[in-house]
């Protein structure tokens, strides 16, 4: 949601403001952070690097400096207390915004903040998406109203908001007719979209009838709202890809409930069952915090079983964090670093092997596979991703880029794959 969030500052400042973007810091006009606060580490890079841009700042006093996101949600006018080189601190809902602030910023000197919480406006009053190649996100809500007790989100990005279907299908139709095939429809709780009568599969079903449109995902799902509208969804719909993503946290009900996540262990399996019946060879990814407070040895093997029965494909998994003002916060952490560290290691080789198996699996199949554009480490082969998110490289002509091609898989590698053009010599 932070890259969809940056591209759309992007469009507003090119298209309002004639900026170009550049990666020298050192030749910009406008410095912009957009943050993340899920964890500690992420909050603590912001300054990190803002105390790179201060010499800059100090150079060229006219440099203009902003924190967006959401660490600017919950630091406020602390960001500029405890770095006084930033002009401009605004919050996710308030990104549009920016250019009048920027503006008051070069006529006033006098620093902006405004980490509000309006209605999700901010959509209203942005310019037509620009697409930058051929697959882009698309959010269709924001905030969250579970406040799970270890998640600030509710507090950065407000309460759940969703976007009328009208305006994310007009967003839709604008990036197909610029070559767009794969959308990314994005929301902190994505399946519990809900706009009058249409919920995630509904609007699902509308986005697959748009033409130039052939291949949709959705991040980042709740299992509370997993239904089984959602589940029929991928029986009838073959846009929608061979791979989801659900973060269930832990494998131990004791912690789920601390959690304050609404199933069990149980609840998840069987949603996940379902769903192979559905899609047999469907690929599952997820979200793990190891350590969370009073984690004991039998909270943590009951999360590794979770891990061997679903077989998990890849995850993203962290040690937690403790976030200001949640309830979580107040619970005392009683478990040793080295322990939480040993876990995590325990956890994420685990997964890795799961998905080694995977890719090994893949040998010798033909995948479709939506060409990108160049290897990053290549500039002689294609790129693309299969349905079930592994990268592909291949030797192709460049025309390939944004079309749909089978694949056949000869080698996998740690992070990729590599193949061969169906019926290329």
């Amino acid at each position: 949601m932070n890259e969809y969030d940056s591209k759309r500052i992007a469009d507003l400042l090119i298209a309002t403001q004639e900026f170009e973007l550049t990666d020298k810091p050192e030749s910009a006009d406008f410095l912009i952070l957009n943050t993340c606060s899920v964890r500690d580490k992420a909050q603590e890079k912001v300054f990190s690097e803002l105390g790179r841009w201060r010499p800059l700042k100090n150079e060229n006093p006219k440099i203009v400096i902003a924190v967006g996101g959401c660490v600017a949600a919950q630091e406020g006018e602390n960001i500029i207390k405890r770095a006084p080189c930033v002009d401009i601190v605004f919050g996710p809902q308030t990104l549009h915004h920016l250019v009048d602030m920027y503006e008051t910023v070069q006529k006033t000197a006098l620093t902006q903040i405004d980490v509000s919480f309006p209605q999700i406006e901010k959509f209203d009053h942005l310019p037509k998406h620009q697409a930058d190649g051929v697959t882009s996100y698309i959010t269709i809500m924001e905030g969250c109203n579970n406040f799970c007790t270890y998640c600030i989100v509710p507090f950065t990005r407000g309460r759940e908001i969703s976007r009328p279907v009208e305006s994310i299908l007009d967003e839709a139709k604008t990036l197909a007719a610029q070559g767009v095939r794969e959308i990314m429809l994005l929301g902190q709780n994505v399946n519990h979209y809900h706009f009058e009568s249409h919920d995630l599969a509904q609007l699902i079903r509308l986005v697959a009838k748009i033409p130039g449109i052939d291949r949709i995902r959705f991040t980042s799902s709740h299992p509370k709202y997993f239904s089984q509208n959602l589940t029929e969804t991928f029986r009838d719909v073959p846009e929608l890809v061979n791979h989801l993503h659900l973060p269930v946290q832990s494998g131990s009900d004791r912690i789920l409930a601390k959690m304050h996540r609404g199933y069990t262990a149980l609840d998840f399996k069987n949603k996940i069952n379902a769903l192979r019946k559905i899609r047999p060879q469907i690929s599952i990814s997820s979200d793990f915090i190891v350590g969370f407070p009073g984690e004991t040895e039998k909270d943590f093997e009951a999360t590794m079983q979770l891990i061997e029965d679903i077989g998990f494909d890849t995850s993203y998994s962290f040690i937690y964090s403790p976030r200001p003002g949640t309830k979580a916060e107040k619970l005392t952490d009683d478990i040793p670093l080295n322990i939480k560290k040993k876990r995590l290691k325990i956890l994420q080789a685990t997964i890795y092997q799961h998905a080694e198996k995977i890719s090994q699996g893949m040998l010798g199949t033909t995948q479709k596979i939506l060409v990108t554009g160049f290897s990053k480490k290549n500039s002689d082969q294609l790129s693309g991703r299969t349905e079930n998110n592994r990268v592909v490289n291949f030797q192709g002509d460049a025309t390939l880029i944004g079309q749909f091609i089978d694949v056949t898989i000869t080698e996998a590698l740690p992070n990729s794959l590599r193949g061969t053009k169906k019926n290329s010599m």
